[in-house]
């Protein structure tokens, strides 16, 4: 079958043997037709680290008989203390339980998954944008995680895919939310969604969703004396420079969040996905790209020129 792998730093569409469930696992397996990956900036990144396993942490298909899920990315080991707590996230196995990191991902014709990864997509979301699960699940944790309340403001910085799923997952929560985003077709896709763009003024909650040292200067900045940032935004480059003084002075409460968790039996990846089904508008908004499988090259580029109007690329195998 085909899926899209890492060849000298370039992602390359190659054949490889089809899945089987293993035998003897400790928990069930099972294969899942893929309908739709998209492509993340963690990606873009982890072109240059080599990875051998097959792309894609967002994705979603159908099982054999039909039945249409989004897959939860992660294989944690589920008996960790992390994980009887409900972070999943946070399992011992670390990057080795991650899709398109330590196992082979979703952008292929197909991929092995364990049951318990699967999320059931409610009826009316289409399979082929059930891939923006992953990314609005990532959302949903993040303001779990700050407990963001309806009678607080909320900025979000970055108009990526992340941060245009945390203004959608602040309109859930009822909070007044507003972003600020660097292109244009970043602020189109707010204002299609009902979010308003950014003004001058401090706000409770401020969520950072664009992993630099500008946009977290400015977060805090944002931040009202005693509020919170929330660090969505992933921090590749490294030495990122943190506004130690400002976040002092107004003792700003920085909360960091990864991936996605349960509260009990409520899985954040199962809370996004009910939530994808009540924002019809939200796949229109923010997938700007669509690329056949065989086209991962051409998908890849496009997803990283976000000055040409590129917000969530998303490959069809």
């Amino acid at each position: 079958m085909r899926a899209v792998r890492c060849e000298n730093r370039v992602p390359e569409v190659v054949e490889i043997p089809e899945p089987t469930p293993t035998k003897n696992k400790p928990h069930d397996e099972v294969v899942v037709n893929v309908a739709s990956a998209g492509i993340c900036g963690s990606d873009l990144h982890l072109i240059n680290y080599g990875i051998g396993a097959t792309f894609g942490h967002e994705f979603a298909g159908t099982l054999s008989d039909g039945t249409p899920v989004a897959v939860q990315p992660i294989d944690p080991c589920g008996q960790c203390a992390r994980c009887l707590d409900g972070d999943l996230q946070l399992c011992v196995r670390g990057p080795a339980m991650a899709f398109g990191v330590g196992r082979d991902g979703g952008m292929a014709e197909k991929v092995l998954c364990p049951t318990s990864s699967l999320s059931l997509l409610p009826s009316g979301v289409d399979v082929k944008n059930g891939s923006l699960v992953e990314p609005l699940a990532v959302a949903v944790h993040g303001f779990r995680r700050v407990q963001c309340r309806p009678d607080e403001t909320v900025a979000v910085i970055g108009g990526g895919t992340i941060g245009q799923m945390a203004a959608v997952v602040a309109q859930q929560v009822g909070a007044p939310v507003q972003l600020s985003a660097r292109h244009d077709a970043q602020r189109q896709a707010a204002e299609r969604l009902g979010v308003a763009l950014r003004t001058d003024e401090q706000f409770d909650v401020v969520v950072e969703a664009a992993g630099t040292s500008a946009a977290l200067s400015e977060a805090v900045n944002l931040c009202r004396p005693g509020g919170r940032v929330l660090l969505l935004g992933s921090y590749w480059d490294g030495g990122i420079e943190f506004p130690g003084m400002a976040a002092a002075m107004r003792e700003v409460n920085l909360i960091p969040s990864v991936m996605y968790g349960r509260v009990g039996p409520s899985r954040d990846f199962d809370v996004a996905a009910s939530i994808l089904a009540q924002r019809p508008d939200l796949p229109d908004a923010v997938i700007t790209h669509r690329f056949p499988l065989d086209a991962a090259r051409e998908a890849f580029a496009v997803a990283s020129d976000r000055s040409a109007g590129a917000i969530k690329v998303v490959l069809e195998p």
